[in-house]
């Protein structure tokens, strides 16, 4: 008898264990199935956005380096010192040949001025002669004509010297600015406000023009999800989506639909298939979607380029 109540009781157990599953299941099938009615989702889909890479426009021996990796910047905050001694020595060259410049077309104006009274001198005294021309001899006319015009080409000559002077000024001038703008680049500053990150850059290296140095990672984020062609039907630009975060489960961001490629992800890789030749078997293609992400600048800080998320685009409103 007591054995037989056990049965009972295990049975009952058993039952109402299994009803309980029913249910739950039951319960859940019906909440996955509402909600494909309403949502579309995918779990192919990744935080992207801006990376600004740093990289010198000048060669040299680094001087100092003021951040460290995943260190928050702000816009026009120093990063990184390249040595200045050399760039500070071209200003100097340069800035020594500028007043060299300056003094040469100082003489030469000078040189003008008394090369223009020569020639007004001599001109002056050819008219006398011209104008007492019976009274003087044939060679003092020559002569006279001749000192004339050896003035007038002089004049010419100095003034030509002149322009070449004003050209070498604007020439030492434009070496002077450039060696500035060089001594500036010594100095390299954050171009945007964000993240440290990929710091490859340390005190007395040498790094040369065009070698990354480190990125910047501003806070504006993104989701780019690569939904199915198939999803794609409800899908439009405005409607409003919800972003799970897998790295942090208890974060529900919002966000809307920006904009849909125009082309597969495969249409646009490095070797995209050729569907002409061989044997042919289809296969779903997945489009990218660009969703913008409506957060806090405390929640954006929180994410980074390619972390992976579970965006659900709301494409129906609930019956």
């Amino acid at each position: 008898m007591a054995k037989e109540r056990k049965s009972n009781i295990g049975k009952i157990f058993w039952i109402i264990v299994f009803s309980a599953a029913a249910v739950m299941g039951l319960h859940y099938g019906v909440k996955y199935f509402m909600k494909s009615l309403i949502y579309e989702w995918t779990d192919d889909a990744f935080i992207e956005g801006h990376v600004v890479q740093i990289s010198p426009r000048v060669a040299g021996h680094v001087l100092k380096v003021y951040v460290d990796d995943n260190q928050l910047v702000q816009q026009g905050q120093l990063l990184v010192e390249i040595d200045p001694a050399d760039y500070q020595a071209k200003v100097a060259a340069s800035e020594a040949s500028l007043e060299a410049s300056k003094a040469q077309i100082q003489q030469v104006q000078a040189d003008i001025v008394a090369a223009q009274a020569e020639a007004r001198r001599t001109e002056t005294d050819l008219r006398r002669y011209q104008e007492a021309v019976n009274s003087v001899s044939k060679q003092q006319l020559d002569n006279a004509k001749a000192a004339a015009d050896s003035a007038a080409a002089k004049y010419l000559a100095t003034t030509k010297q002149a322009a070449v002077a004003q050209a070498r000024i604007a020439e030492a001038n434009s070496a002077l600015d450039q060696a500035e703008l060089q001594l500036s680049y010594t100095k390299i500053y954050a171009p945007e406000s964000g993240k440290i990150t990929k710091k490859s850059v340390e005190p007395g290296s040498y790094v040369s023009v065009g070698q990354p140095l480190l990125a910047v990672v501003p806070p504006k984020m993104w989701v780019v999800a690569n939904y199915k062609e198939t999803q794609l039907k409800e899908i439009r630009p405005g409607q409003e989506v919800n972003v799970k975060i897998d790295a942090f489960p208890y974060m529900r961001l919002k966000g809307r639909v920006d904009s849909i490629q125009s082309g597969t992800g495969s249409r646009f890789s490095l070797l995209p298939p050729e569907n002409a030749t061989g044997n042919y078997v289809k296969i779903v293609q997945r489009v990218p979607v660009k969703i913008v992400i409506e957060a806090q600048p405390d929640e954006l800080q929180m994410l980074s380029p390619g972390m992976s998320v579970v965006p659900s685009i709301r494409v129906k409103n609930e019956p």
